[in-house]
């Protein structure tokens, strides 16, 4: 994601930790919206955000990036820019339709990787994903540096299972649409009052 930048606001999801907000438009062929991503700062990760109902969390979608900025802009944060950063994850599930057949689209599925690990850090549930391990790491750098053509076999099932993984979340992943604006940042990934 090419970050825009924002005000500081505490990161959801970290106790104490302030991080820059974000809007980023996800298209799937499945579920299409808008969330609001965290940037961590130091050592702490970028997450997407996820609010706290009872004892799991929830993703707040928007419909459009105008939405997610006036949810923001309500408890005195805002974003900085009025655009987002897209992902095309329809390029991606195209792609996993029939791997075999088709050509990695390297750029969305760099993309898509990266917020799969984001948004499963801001639900808590890491889980979900497969553990990575060497194999990942190998296979990342090379997608990275797109050199996806020369993965091993071992590393392509590892980017399938990842991925395909990924977009489960996504598509099943626990959600508000059109969230109230009255959340707290700073205690669990954000809490609301009355939601």
């Amino acid at each position: 994601m090419a970050k825009i930048e924002t005000t500081d606001v505490p990161a959801a999801g970290r106790r104490g930790g302030r991080g820059r907000l974000y809007a980023y438009r996800v298209r799937g062929l499945g579920r299409s919206a808008v969330v609001l991503w965290i940037g961590g700062e130091g050592d702490e990760p970028d997450h997407v955000l996820a609010l706290r109902e009872g004892d799991h969390f929830r993703v707040p979608l928007f419909a459009t990036v105008r939405q997610a900025r006036m949810y923001a802009d309500r408890p005195g944060r805002r974003l900085a820019c009025p655009e987002a950063d897209t992902l095309e994850l329809g390029r991606v599930q195209r792609w996993l339709e029939n791997p075999a057949r088709r050509d990695v689209p390297s750029p969305a599925v760099l993309e898509a990787w990266n917020f799969f690990e984001d948004l499963a850090g801001g639900l808590g549930e890491v889980h979900r994903l497969p553990q990575q391990n060497a194999v990942h790491d190998s296979a990342y750098e090379k997608l990275f540096g797109g050199e996806c053509a020369t993965w091993t076999p071992t590393e392509r099932r590892a980017v399938l299972e990842l991925v395909t993984a990924g977009v489960e979340l996504w598509n099943s992943c626990p959600s508000i649409v059109k969230p109230r604006s009255n959340i707290s940042f700073g205690r669990g990934r954000g809490t609301s009052g009355d939601l």
